[in-house]
């Protein structure tokens, strides 16, 4: 089986640092990690207590859970003036649309079904496909005037937003947490100057933040465009289309996702191309 075969692997992960580190030296990388965010509460978690004020008062007939620290977040907020007995019994009320398998496993871990499965790579078209073919096939599922509330994370969504109010939806937005960059940054600042030197192989993204820290902290560096270089000629792999969406934002193609977004994939995927994909690349970027 095709490996890294030694090849310098950057990992921006933070919460899963250890297992990714882990899995790179497991398929023969040689591992810098250099966490590029660390997830924060907001100092203010009034919009939860007042959706969980709301839910309670059934002022809303759908909710959506984007990810799984996103809801476990918005219940623990909700707990600190209610019960968490009266919160489940709210959401068996109204529908409850999970967007990943994360958000649905806490939700089955409190007795939730999840009104709707959204399918694989689980980014908002696909939710909004889902929801549609829902409405198309249940009258239940209309969203025209349907009142929902829509959990953030890190930042706002604003194609799904539009997408939900085109549709006729009334959207609360229910923002819990936020990214910001880790307290020492230095790690980050060594992998960029890594990358601006040329001495990055293959770089792992696992989140369209990621992407946006790392050149946030290049550009305070006056290091983007040298930066920049490094990524042409290092191997970029995207765990999936929203974080692809992010890189492209950046100005950066992803050489690859993997066939599912999930961290295993991305590292095994990218293990066996990356040989091939890093001298494609590196003749490309000599000859230019």
């Amino acid at each position: 089986m095709r490996d890294f075969a030694g090849l310098r692997v950057l990992a921006l992960e933070s919460r899963r640092a250890a297992e990714l580190t882990k899995l790179i030296s497991s398929y023969g990388g040689d591992p810098i990690v250099a966490p590029a965010m660390r997830e924060v509460p907001r100092d203010s978690n009034t919009e939860a207590l007042a959706f969980a004020e709301r839910l309670l008062a059934g002022e809303f007939d759908m909710v959506i859970f984007l990810t799984g620290v996103g809801a476990r977040a918005v219940l623990s907020v909700g707990q600190t003036k209610y019960r968490l007995e009266d919160l489940i019994a709210a959401m068996h009320r109204v529908k409850v649309v999970p967007r990943g398998p994360k958000p649905t496993a806490v939700l089955r871990e409190l007795g939730v079904a999840p009104a709707l499965i959204v399918p694989e790579p689980n980014t908002w078209r696909e939710l909004l496909q889902a929801l549609d073919g829902a409405r198309q096939s249940s009258p239940e599922f209309r969203l025209g005037g349907a009142r929902i509330a829509l959990q953030e994370y890190g930042v706002s969504n604003p194609e799904l937003v539009a997408g939900l109010t085109e549709r006729g939806a009334i959207v609360t937005r229910v923002p819990v947490y936020q990214w910001a960059l880790p307290e020492d940054i230095a790690p980050l600042q060594s992998a960029i100057k890594e990358l601006a030197g040329g001495r990055i192989d293959a770089v792992l993204f696992t989140t369209g933040i990621q992407a946006a820290h790392l050149f946030q902290v290049a550009v305070r560096m006056k290091m983007e465009e040298a930066m920049r270089r490094g990524l042409a000629r290092a191997v970029v792999a995207s765990i999936g289309p929203s974080t692809s969406e992010e890189l492209h934002r950046q100005g950066i193609q992803p050489d690859l996702e993997p066939s599912h977004p999930k961290m295993g994939f991305l590292v095994k995927e990218a293990a066996e191309q990356a040989a091939a994909l890093l001298s494609k690349k590196r003749q490309g970027t000599t000859s230019a």
